[in-house]
């Protein structure tokens, strides 16, 4: 079982991989690609019903044992079915959907999860200050706050002066080209885990 495991596994990968590169001069990788792809996916919205049900049973027997903090428990599983119920009833492009879910309820909650961030990491780099000076600290201070000013719009002026332009520029020039760097050092890491997936060097499917 662990031979044929390794099989398959190197196999659809291969097809996979070499479907993105010899599709013009082999055609039949082509439907063998989606055809893995495709399988690929359903298997991983079927991992995910799983988790959600998982999820839900959880709580649910949580919610039976746990008196004190069971109520938090309660409410996820009555929002659970009650979103299930509702975006069942009406299909997930229904218009009603995104009023009540979407703009009512995951829009707030996002936007109140980004203030808490922001002051969380600008309270995270004063105590950053506080027990270790450095270059590394100042820089991380000095970019909070600028974002955080360069997003601050006041009551009769709107935005701060020249602060929300610099603000852009540091988010385009310094963020974004931190956040590209990051991007390939995630690719290239998945690029070779994938490799030595490919190669059998690593088995994560039991092999």
């Amino acid at each position: 079982m662990r031979i044929l495991a390794v099989f398959i596994a190197v196999l659809s990968s291969a097809a996979v991989l070499l479907g993105y590169f010899l599709a013009p001069l082999l055609p039949v990788l082509a439907p063998i690609q989606t055809q893995l792809l495709s399988a690929a996916m359903t298997l991983a919205g079927v991992a995910a019903l799983a988790g959600i049900f998982n999820l839900f049973s959880v709580h649910v027997n949580k919610t039976r044992r746990d008196k004190k903090n069971g109520v938090y428990s309660a409410l996820l599983v009555v929002s659970l079915l009650g979103t299930f119920l509702f975006v069942s009833a009406l299909r997930p492009g229904h218009a009603l959907v995104r009023v009540v879910i979407l703009e009512s309820v995951v829009f707030p909650i996002e936007s109140a999860l980004m203030g808490i961030l922001t002051v969380s990491l600008l309270y995270a780099a004063i105590r950053l200050l506080r027990r270790r000076l450095d270059t590394a600290s100042l820089f991380f201070l000095l970019t909070t706050v600028i974002v955080l000013l360069g997003a601050v719009t006041l009551p009769a002026l709107g935005g701060i002066p020249l602060i929300g332009e610099f603000s852009r520029w540091w988010s385009q020039v310094w963020a974004l080209g931190g956040m590209r760097g990051i991007l390939i050092g995630v690719a290239l890491g998945a690029f070779f885990t994938g490799l030595r997936v490919l190669f059998g060097a690593d088995r994560p499917y039991g092999g």
